[in-house]
């Protein structure tokens, strides 16, 4: 029964792996597309961030700062939890590290997608392949009479399994490599941005102050 039902399945055909290959190209482009977008939102937000952010902690303190903040990017959001963090949540570094990790994974989110296709697309695409080629070769031994012409072009038609499965597969692993690059200078910069303001933070916290009054 078992074999019966793989070689029913392998005589199908491969027609069903382009189709399914279609799917997946939509959805990397989609994925693409949300992740161009997302990333040139967080690079905007830096731009319009760091500076006026270190001006307003300087003038204001850090309630002021914090108040001043929205949640809609990456950098504004870790600000303002090192802002708002109480001194007894642990050390700023490793408040620091702990906001970098979840920033991470939110940067990196859906990249696995990409990753997924362009590993397995061409295996799909030969599988599809492999498929068309069984199918061609069973039709032929099926029919005496069928004409060279008709069996090579059911093998070309074979092989558009592995040109899609490739076709998809090149700009996904391209995407991928871009946007984790782009990922890994964002938490750079996030990370300088953070440093910096828990530098600013310590001269300007009380303590600072009261230390500093006391020395002289």
């Amino acid at each position: 029964m078992g074999i019966e039902s793989l070689r029913g399945f392998a005589f199908m055909g491969g027609d069903w792996v382009i189709y399914l290959l279609i799917l997946a190209s939509v959805s990397a482009v989609a994925v693409i597309i949300e992740r161009a977008i997302v990333y040139r939102r967080q690079s905007m937000a830096l731009d319009a961030l760091a500076d006026g952010l270190i001006a307003r902690l300087k003038n204001g303190g850090a309630a002021a700062a914090a108040a001043s903040l929205d949640r809609g990017s990456v950098f504004s959001r870790l600000a303002q939890d090192l802002l708002r963090a109480s001194p007894d949540e642990g050390g700023d570094e490793d408040r620091l590290q702990g906001l970098l990790a979840l920033e991470k994974r939110y940067l990196d989110r859906r990249l696995t997608i990409l990753a997924t296709l362009g590993n397995n697309a061409p295996f799909l695409g030969l599988l599809g392949t492999v498929l068309g080629i069984i199918k061609a070769f069973h039709d032929l031994a099926q029919s005496a009479e069928a004409q060279p012409q008709i069996i090579m072009e059911g093998l070309s038609q074979a092989l558009i399994a592995t040109a899609a499965g490739i076709f998809v597969a090149l700009p996904c692993v391209a995407a991928y490599n871009y946007f984790r690059k782009r990922s890994r200078d964002m938490l750079v910069d996030a990370e300088r941005l953070g440093r910096r303001l828990i530098a600013v933070m310590r001269k300007t916290s009380p303590q600072a102050a009261e230390g500093a009054a006391s020395n002289a």
